[in-house]
This record gives structure tokens, sequence and C-alpha cells, in this order.
């Protein structure tokens, strides 16, 4: 089994980046996840209005959001600049290539970012937007290039039964469609704690034993083993570039960054969390990412938002998801916003190679 910090080096080719427990450095010692959000007026890298592809509930702005100092940070990492983000240069390395966001709406999040991003950047370039089932597909003609989402809440599989239907902690047929693609980025948190209506499955099946419930955070560890072997046996390194989203925090529980009101949540915030650290500490479904990855043999990057991301309470569409106040958004993010950050450092890792 090679090392972590081999396999993050062999899948960019760099030879001064490496990755050790998840932590990027270059020669200078630069980590482009630690860092703080700084004021920038030439932020944000969008209009929504250039965009009419945007989902209605990323769109603040149009759904009434009276501030707009959201749209104006900008993620600094402590000891270096974040490349700035080019739309023209990320089409043309992806000319001739697909790449895939796997994962549930917050990798739909990310998704509509990017392609928001190229489109504003190649606003003369035609495009075409295609959703079939759960496979969605925007394609720039000129460049032959495919940016693609295929909606896939758990990674692995749930199946329909007599007795309802049944997570499949050990199962990932849904993989056929992955292969083939060029960059993949995937994603999954978001459902693992979902109970009641909201709970897509009935019984939960790992091996020959099905339970009708265990442990989400274990259940979640066994689900991303199943897909790192799916990853090891079914990637070509020298073919596909794989990353991970990292997970993407809510901000429903004010206590966690200092709130002293109790019933207190995203609703309301105008300014990011200023410093390098969460005060609520690690995220405990990034701590079993982390320690998934470290087991893989073949490459995968990182994409290490969950700090940066617990930082800016600021940033999801709150009231002003769906266009009027029923409904509460704490784990969803504006457009523009994070999600642009999230691209900008998936640009730089693909401009290291």
């Amino acid at each position: 089994m090679g090392s972590f910090a081999t396999i993050v080096a062999v899948l960019l080719a760099v030879p001064f980046l490496c990755q050790v427990d998840g932590r990027i450095s270059n020669k200078e010692g630069c980590d482009l996840f630690e860092g703080s959000w700084v004021n920038d007026t030439s932020y944000p890298l969008y209009d929504t209005n250039e965009c009419p592809f945007i989902e209605k509930e990323f769109d603040c702005q149009k759904n009434g959001r009276p501030d707009k100092f959201y749209l104006h940070y900008r993620w600094q990492p402590s000891a270096c600049k974040l490349p700035r983000f080019s739309g023209q240069d990320f089409l043309e390395k992806l000319r001739g290539k697909s790449i895939m966001f796997v994962g549930d709406s917050l990798s739909l999040n990310q998704w509509q970012s990017l392609t928001c991003m190229l489109h504003v950047a190649v606003a003369q370039a035609n495009y075409s937007s295609v959703r079939i089932g759960g496979l969605s597909t925007f394609t720039f003609p000129t460049y032959n290039a495919k940016v693609m989402f295929s909606r896939n809440a758990f990674l692995v599989d749930i199946v329909s039964t007599p007795n309802g239907a049944v997570l499949k902690l050990d199962s990932i047929e849904s993989g056929k469609i992955w292969k083939d693609i060029d960059v993949l980025v995937f994603n999954t948190w978001h459902w693992w704690l979902h109970t009641g209506r909201k709970q897509p499955w009935s019984l939960i099946q790992d091996g020959n034993v099905i339970v009708k419930d265990m442990d989400r955070l274990v259940a979640y560890e066994k689900a991303l083993k199943t897909w790192a072997n799916w990853v090891d046996s079914q990637v070509d390194p020298t073919k596909t570039k794989v990353f991970f989203q990292g997970v993407s925090p809510d901000h429903m529980n004010g206590s966690t960054w200092g709130e002293s009101n109790p019933s207190s949540n995203c609703k309301g915030q105008m300014q990011p969390i200023f410093g390098t650290t969460f005060p609520g500490g690690q995220h405990p479904a990034e701590a079993v990412v982390e320690k998934v990855l470290q087991t893989m043999t073949k490459p995968v990057y990182l994409l290490r938002v969950t700090t940066l991301s617990q930082l800016r309470k600021d940033g999801h569409p709150s009231v002003y998801g769906h266009g009027g106040h029923r409904d509460m958004d704490c784990s969803h993010w504006c457009l523009a916003g994070v999600p642009d950050t999230w691209n900008e450092l998936l640009y730089a890792a693909l401009i290291q190679n």
C-alpha cells in the first residue's frame, strides 16, 4: 500500500506538492486550505443574472436576500495566494474531456457554481444543458467539454425489496456510469443523518446482516470504504483524476460558533467567522473521510473545504432559498458564494498538473 503523500504526488504529478493526513502543502510550506476570509471588492466572480440555468434555491439575491456582504469575500491561504480562477484556461484543460460531480445537492451546488463560472468566462461560447433522470450534462461544444452532475446521495446503492428500500453499504453498482470520466469529484454526507420522511431507506444491509438502523457515522465509514475499494479496483490514475469534495457543514446550531441564543442559526448572519479556526472544532464526518482516504492505494485528492466552509455562517440561503420564508436552509450555499471557492481550489489542483 502506498503512502498518502505518494498517492497524491502521483495524482497531481507535481514534484513539490504533497499531502499528509489530508493536509496539502508545497515547498514553501503553504496549505491552501488553512487561511481566512478577506473582503475583496473584485468578488463575486459572476452575477447570477448571467447564468439563467442556476437553480432557484441557490439564487439568494433573486429570492430577496437584502444584503450583499457575503458576495465579496475571498479565501486567503495563510502562507500564499490562491491562483486566480481562469474559466478559459479551465476549459482548455478540459478540452475533449469530461468532469463529473457525483453526490447529493451539495455536489449540485458545486456543479452549478462551476458551470456558471465557466459560462461567464466564455460567454460567447455555445452551451447545452440536458438532464436525464439523475444525470445532468452541461456541454461546451466549442471545447468538446462536458461538466456533469450525477445525483447520488450515498454513493452506495439503495435497492427496492418487498420489505422496503434497503441501503446496501457494501454494494456500488451505480459506479458503472463513473467509468471513462476524466475527472471525478465525489461527495456524500448530507443525507446520512436524515430520519423520518426524509430518510429514503427502510433498512440497512452490511454483507448478510440487515438491520433497522445503526450508528450513522459507522454506516458512513462502511459506505466510504466500499467507495474506496471501488476506486482502488476500477480507476486507472493515468486516465482519471479522482477528488473527494470534503464535508460541507451546516450552520443550524449557533452555539458551535459561540452564539449565546440556543436557537440561533444561519438566519441573519452577514459576516464570516474571522480567523483561521472554527470554534466548534473538527467536523466528525471530516475525520472519517480522512481516515478512509489514508487506507487507499489509488490517488485521491481531498478538497479539504470543511473548515473554510465552517467559517462562512453567512453564506447560506436561510429563508432566501425558495423566495419565501417557508424553509430555513442552513445547509446549501448561496450562489455566487462559497462553492465558487471550492472550484477555485479544484482549479488550483488541476493546474498543478
